[in-house]
Protein backbone atom coordinates (compact mmCIF):
# COMPACT_ATOMS: atom_id res chain seq x y z
CA UNK A 1 0.00 0.00 0.00
CA UNK A 2 2.98 2.39 1.36
CA UNK A 3 4.47 2.00 -2.79
CA UNK A 4 1.47 2.60 -4.26
CA UNK A 5 0.82 6.07 -2.29
CA UNK A 6 4.21 7.68 -2.60
CA UNK A 7 3.88 8.85 -5.92
CA UNK A 8 0.72 10.13 -5.27
CA UNK A 9 2.43 11.99 -2.33
CA UNK A 10 4.78 12.91 -4.34
CA UNK A 11 3.21 14.50 -7.46
CA UNK A 12 0.84 16.02 -4.77
CA UNK A 13 4.41 17.65 -2.99
CA UNK A 14 5.19 19.08 -6.83
CA UNK A 15 2.04 20.35 -7.36
CA UNK A 16 2.00 22.28 -4.28
CA UNK A 17 5.11 23.82 -5.15
CA UNK A 18 4.49 24.72 -8.53
CA UNK A 19 0.99 26.58 -7.34
CA UNK A 20 2.12 28.42 -4.06
CA UNK A 21 3.50 31.27 -5.86
CA UNK A 22 0.61 31.70 -8.12
CA UNK A 23 -1.32 30.85 -4.78
CA UNK A 24 0.91 33.75 -2.94
CA UNK A 25 0.61 36.64 -5.50
CA UNK A 26 -3.13 35.59 -5.40
CA UNK A 27 -3.87 36.47 -2.10
CA UNK A 28 -0.91 39.55 -2.11
CA UNK A 29 -2.69 41.08 -5.42
CA UNK A 30 -6.00 39.46 -5.33
CA UNK A 31 -7.26 38.41 -2.62
CA UNK A 32 -6.16 41.35 -0.24
CA UNK A 33 -7.06 44.17 -2.49
CA UNK A 34 -10.20 42.59 -3.10
CA UNK A 35 -11.04 42.68 0.88
CA UNK A 36 -9.66 46.71 1.53
CA UNK A 37 -11.67 47.65 -1.26
CA UNK A 38 -14.72 45.91 0.76
CA UNK A 39 -13.51 47.76 3.71
CA UNK A 40 -13.49 50.88 2.18
CA UNK A 41 -16.79 50.53 0.07
CA UNK A 42 -18.94 50.43 3.27
CA UNK A 43 -16.95 52.54 5.76
CA UNK A 44 -16.58 56.63 5.75
CA UNK A 45 -13.27 57.44 7.78
CA UNK A 46 -12.81 54.50 9.32
CA UNK A 47 -16.36 54.10 10.40
CA UNK A 48 -19.11 51.89 9.10
CA UNK A 49 -21.24 53.71 6.83
CA UNK A 50 -23.26 51.19 5.65
CA UNK A 51 -24.53 51.69 1.73
CA UNK A 52 -24.23 55.27 1.82
CA UNK A 53 -21.53 55.10 -0.65
CA UNK A 54 -23.11 53.16 -2.76
CA UNK A 55 -25.89 55.34 -2.80
CA UNK A 56 -24.08 58.73 -3.25
CA UNK A 57 -22.62 57.34 -6.64
CA UNK A 58 -25.84 56.39 -7.63
CA UNK A 59 -26.56 59.82 -7.34
CA UNK A 60 -23.71 61.06 -9.57
CA UNK A 61 -24.65 62.44 -12.94
CA UNK A 62 -21.84 60.83 -14.33
CA UNK A 63 -22.56 57.33 -13.31
CA UNK A 64 -25.76 55.83 -15.32
CA UNK A 65 -24.17 57.30 -18.37
CA UNK A 66 -20.89 55.26 -17.71
CA UNK A 67 -22.52 52.08 -16.91
CA UNK A 68 -24.27 52.18 -20.27
CA UNK A 69 -21.45 53.28 -22.15
CA UNK A 70 -19.68 49.84 -20.45
CA UNK A 71 -23.13 48.34 -21.47
CA UNK A 72 -23.16 48.64 -24.86
CA UNK A 73 -19.66 48.33 -25.57
CA UNK A 74 -19.83 45.10 -24.29
CA UNK A 75 -22.63 43.51 -25.99
CA UNK A 76 -21.07 44.65 -29.00
CA UNK A 77 -17.57 43.17 -28.37
CA UNK A 78 -18.70 39.75 -26.93
CA UNK A 79 -20.96 39.55 -30.15
CA UNK A 80 -18.32 40.13 -32.57
CA UNK A 81 -15.79 38.52 -30.64
CA UNK A 82 -17.59 34.94 -30.32
CA UNK A 83 -18.85 34.99 -33.73
CA UNK A 84 -15.77 35.84 -35.73
CA UNK A 85 -13.36 33.86 -33.70
CA UNK A 86 -15.24 30.84 -34.07
CA UNK A 87 -15.73 31.70 -37.40
CA UNK A 88 -11.69 32.62 -38.44
CA UNK A 89 -10.96 29.33 -36.20
CA UNK A 90 -13.30 26.77 -38.60
CA UNK A 91 -11.67 28.47 -41.79
CA UNK A 92 -8.16 28.34 -40.47
CA UNK A 93 -8.86 24.53 -39.91
CA UNK A 94 -10.67 23.48 -42.57
CA UNK A 95 -7.78 24.70 -44.59
CA UNK A 96 -5.63 21.38 -46.06
CA UNK A 97 -2.80 22.73 -46.48
CA UNK A 98 -0.54 22.98 -43.60
CA UNK A 99 1.78 25.88 -44.18
CA UNK A 100 -0.96 28.42 -44.67
CA UNK A 101 -2.90 27.43 -41.58
CA UNK A 102 -0.08 27.98 -39.83
CA UNK A 103 0.47 30.92 -41.93
CA UNK A 104 -2.70 32.51 -40.85
CA UNK A 105 -2.36 31.88 -37.04
CA UNK A 106 0.56 33.91 -37.01
CA UNK A 107 -0.68 36.42 -38.86
CA UNK A 108 -3.90 36.70 -36.61
CA UNK A 109 -1.52 36.29 -33.21
CA UNK A 110 0.81 39.50 -34.27
CA UNK A 111 -1.28 42.06 -33.11
CA UNK A 112 -1.70 40.50 -29.74
CA UNK A 113 2.08 41.47 -29.08
CA UNK A 114 1.21 45.17 -28.93
CA UNK A 115 0.00 46.74 -25.27
CA UNK A 116 -2.79 48.82 -24.74
CA UNK A 117 -1.70 51.90 -25.10
CA UNK A 118 0.42 50.92 -28.29
CA UNK A 119 -2.35 49.32 -29.90
CA UNK A 120 -4.44 52.74 -28.99
CA UNK A 121 -1.42 54.90 -30.17
CA UNK A 122 -1.44 52.74 -33.94
CA UNK A 123 -5.53 53.07 -33.82
CA UNK A 124 -4.98 56.82 -33.42
CA UNK A 125 -3.24 57.10 -36.65
CA UNK A 126 -5.57 54.77 -38.27
CA UNK A 127 -8.54 57.17 -36.98
CA UNK A 128 -8.12 60.28 -38.15
CA UNK A 129 -8.83 61.01 -42.27
CA UNK A 130 -6.23 63.29 -42.74
CA UNK A 131 -3.13 60.99 -42.45
CA UNK A 132 -4.87 57.62 -42.31
CA UNK A 133 -4.52 54.64 -45.06
CA UNK A 134 -7.70 54.03 -44.58
CA UNK A 135 -9.26 57.37 -45.69
CA UNK A 136 -11.19 56.72 -48.14
CA UNK A 137 -13.26 53.90 -46.32
CA UNK A 138 -13.46 56.69 -43.66
CA UNK A 139 -14.63 59.19 -45.79
CA UNK A 140 -17.09 56.96 -46.91
CA UNK A 141 -18.50 56.71 -43.89
CA UNK A 142 -19.03 60.42 -43.54
CA UNK A 143 -16.00 60.88 -41.25
CA UNK A 144 -14.32 64.01 -42.79
CA UNK A 145 -11.92 64.63 -39.51
CA UNK A 146 -10.80 63.02 -36.26
CA UNK A 147 -13.08 64.71 -34.21
CA UNK A 148 -16.10 63.03 -36.18
CA UNK A 149 -14.80 59.63 -36.43
CA UNK A 150 -14.30 59.31 -32.51
CA UNK A 151 -17.32 61.12 -31.66
CA UNK A 152 -18.96 59.45 -28.76
CA UNK A 153 -21.74 57.51 -30.61
CA UNK A 154 -18.66 55.68 -32.38
CA UNK A 155 -17.18 54.56 -29.15
CA UNK A 156 -18.82 50.94 -28.90
CA UNK A 157 -17.31 50.04 -32.31
CA UNK A 158 -14.38 51.82 -32.32
CA UNK A 159 -13.42 50.17 -28.52
CA UNK A 160 -14.65 47.05 -30.12
CA UNK A 161 -12.19 47.11 -33.26
CA UNK A 162 -9.24 47.76 -31.36
CA UNK A 163 -10.05 45.15 -28.85
CA UNK A 164 -10.93 42.40 -31.55
CA UNK A 165 -7.84 43.39 -33.59
CA UNK A 166 -5.26 42.67 -30.09
CA UNK A 167 -6.99 39.98 -28.74
CA UNK A 168 -8.36 38.21 -31.33
CA UNK A 169 -5.47 36.02 -32.43
CA UNK A 170 -4.79 34.50 -29.34
CA UNK A 171 -8.56 33.31 -29.04
CA UNK A 172 -8.50 31.56 -32.43
CA UNK A 173 -5.56 29.80 -31.64
CA UNK A 174 -7.29 28.63 -28.60
CA UNK A 175 -9.84 27.74 -30.74
CA UNK A 176 -8.01 26.15 -33.46
CA UNK A 177 -6.54 23.69 -31.05
CA UNK A 178 -9.98 22.77 -29.20
CA UNK A 179 -10.45 21.83 -33.03
CA UNK A 180 -8.04 19.71 -33.58
CA UNK A 181 -9.42 17.85 -30.26
CA UNK A 182 -12.10 16.75 -31.78
CA UNK A 183 -12.11 12.93 -32.72
CA UNK A 184 -11.49 12.27 -36.29
CA UNK A 185 -13.74 9.32 -36.65
CA UNK A 186 -16.25 11.87 -35.17
CA UNK A 187 -15.56 14.06 -38.68
CA UNK A 188 -15.73 11.25 -40.60
CA UNK A 189 -19.03 9.64 -39.09
CA UNK A 190 -20.29 13.23 -39.78
CA UNK A 191 -19.35 13.47 -43.64
CA UNK A 192 -20.04 9.81 -44.56
CA UNK A 193 -23.61 10.94 -43.34
CA UNK A 194 -23.83 13.67 -45.53
CA UNK A 195 -22.98 16.44 -43.64
CA UNK A 196 -21.06 19.55 -45.48
CA UNK A 197 -18.68 21.74 -44.03
CA UNK A 198 -21.39 23.85 -42.98
CA UNK A 199 -23.78 21.50 -41.10
CA UNK A 200 -20.88 19.55 -39.42
CA UNK A 201 -19.58 22.92 -37.97
CA UNK A 202 -23.13 23.65 -36.45
CA UNK A 203 -23.63 20.46 -35.70
CA UNK A 204 -20.73 19.26 -34.12
CA UNK A 205 -17.63 21.41 -33.98
CA UNK A 206 -19.30 24.26 -32.11
CA UNK A 207 -21.35 22.65 -29.90
CA UNK A 208 -18.17 20.74 -28.87
CA UNK A 209 -16.61 23.82 -28.57
CA UNK A 210 -19.18 25.29 -26.01
CA UNK A 211 -16.56 24.92 -22.89
CA UNK A 212 -13.93 27.28 -25.04
CA UNK A 213 -16.55 29.64 -26.17
CA UNK A 214 -17.81 29.79 -22.84
CA UNK A 215 -13.96 30.23 -21.51
CA UNK A 216 -13.65 33.14 -24.04
CA UNK A 217 -16.61 34.68 -23.35
CA UNK A 218 -15.48 35.04 -19.25
CA UNK A 219 -12.51 35.97 -19.95
CA UNK A 220 -12.89 38.49 -22.67
CA UNK A 221 -16.09 39.81 -20.27
CA UNK A 222 -13.63 40.22 -17.52
CA UNK A 223 -10.96 42.16 -19.94
CA UNK A 224 -13.90 44.31 -21.16
CA UNK A 225 -15.39 45.60 -17.80
CA UNK A 226 -11.91 46.90 -17.38
CA UNK A 227 -12.13 50.12 -20.10
CA UNK A 228 -9.53 52.21 -19.50
CA UNK A 229 -6.59 52.85 -21.62
CA UNK A 230 -8.74 53.36 -25.09
CA UNK A 231 -11.35 56.26 -23.63
CA UNK A 232 -8.43 57.77 -21.97
CA UNK A 233 -5.91 57.96 -24.77
CA UNK A 234 -8.53 58.89 -26.78
CA UNK A 235 -9.84 61.51 -24.36
CA UNK A 236 -6.42 63.07 -24.37
CA UNK A 237 -6.03 63.29 -28.01
CA UNK A 238 -9.35 64.29 -28.81
CA UNK A 239 -8.97 66.79 -26.42
CA UNK A 240 -12.15 65.86 -24.20
CA UNK A 241 -14.55 64.96 -27.31
CA UNK A 242 -14.33 61.86 -25.30
CA UNK A 243 -15.23 62.56 -21.58
CA UNK A 244 -12.73 61.78 -19.19
CA UNK A 245 -15.60 59.54 -17.16
CA UNK A 246 -17.09 57.46 -20.35
CA UNK A 247 -15.96 54.66 -18.19
CA UNK A 248 -16.99 52.88 -14.82
CA UNK A 249 -13.12 52.64 -14.22
CA UNK A 250 -12.31 55.96 -15.69
CA UNK A 251 -15.24 57.74 -13.36
CA UNK A 252 -13.55 55.51 -10.39
CA UNK A 253 -10.18 56.88 -11.34
CA UNK A 254 -11.49 60.17 -11.23
CA UNK A 255 -13.25 59.70 -7.48
CA UNK A 256 -9.86 58.38 -6.18
CA UNK A 257 -7.07 60.73 -7.24
CA UNK A 258 -9.30 63.71 -8.92
CA UNK A 259 -11.90 64.10 -5.62
CA UNK A 260 -9.75 62.30 -3.42
CA UNK A 261 -12.60 59.85 -2.89
CA UNK A 262 -11.21 56.54 -2.11
CA UNK A 263 -14.55 54.85 -0.64
CA UNK A 264 -16.72 56.08 -4.04
CA UNK A 265 -13.85 54.81 -6.41
CA UNK A 266 -14.01 51.56 -4.20
CA UNK A 267 -17.94 51.32 -4.09
CA UNK A 268 -17.68 51.59 -8.03
CA UNK A 269 -14.86 49.15 -8.15
CA UNK A 270 -16.87 46.54 -6.02
CA UNK A 271 -20.25 47.23 -8.06
CA UNK A 272 -17.82 46.48 -11.14
CA UNK A 273 -16.70 43.37 -9.67
CA UNK A 274 -20.25 42.28 -8.13
CA UNK A 275 -21.80 42.45 -11.96
CA UNK A 276 -18.77 41.25 -14.10
CA UNK A 277 -18.90 37.76 -11.29
CA UNK A 278 -22.49 37.45 -11.72
CA UNK A 279 -22.28 37.48 -15.87
CA UNK A 280 -19.32 35.21 -15.80
CA UNK A 281 -21.42 32.91 -13.60
CA UNK A 282 -23.73 32.73 -15.93
CA UNK A 283 -21.39 31.88 -18.60
CA UNK A 284 -19.57 29.46 -16.76
CA UNK A 285 -23.19 27.06 -16.02
CA UNK A 286 -24.71 28.16 -19.66
CA UNK A 287 -21.46 26.83 -21.02
CA UNK A 288 -20.87 23.87 -18.83
CA UNK A 289 -17.40 24.94 -18.14
CA UNK A 290 -16.75 22.94 -15.21
CA UNK A 291 -18.05 20.15 -17.01
CA UNK A 292 -16.59 16.60 -17.22
CA UNK A 293 -16.73 14.88 -20.81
Amino acid sequence: MSRTRRPDRSQARIGAVFTSGYALLLIAFGVVPTLYTIFLAFTTDGAFAGISNFTRIFGDYRFLPAVAHVAVYLVVYLVTLLVFVVLLALLVHSIGRRWLANSLRFVYYIPGALAGASSVMLWLFLLDPSVSPVAAILNAFGFENFVQTVSVDNLPVIFTIVAFWTGAGGWIVIMYGALNNISADVMEAARIDGAGPVKAAWYIQIPLLRKWISYTAVMSLAAGTQLFVEPRVLSQASKGVVPPDYSLNQLAYLYAFRQGDFNGSAAISLLLLAVAAALSAIFVFRGGLFERD
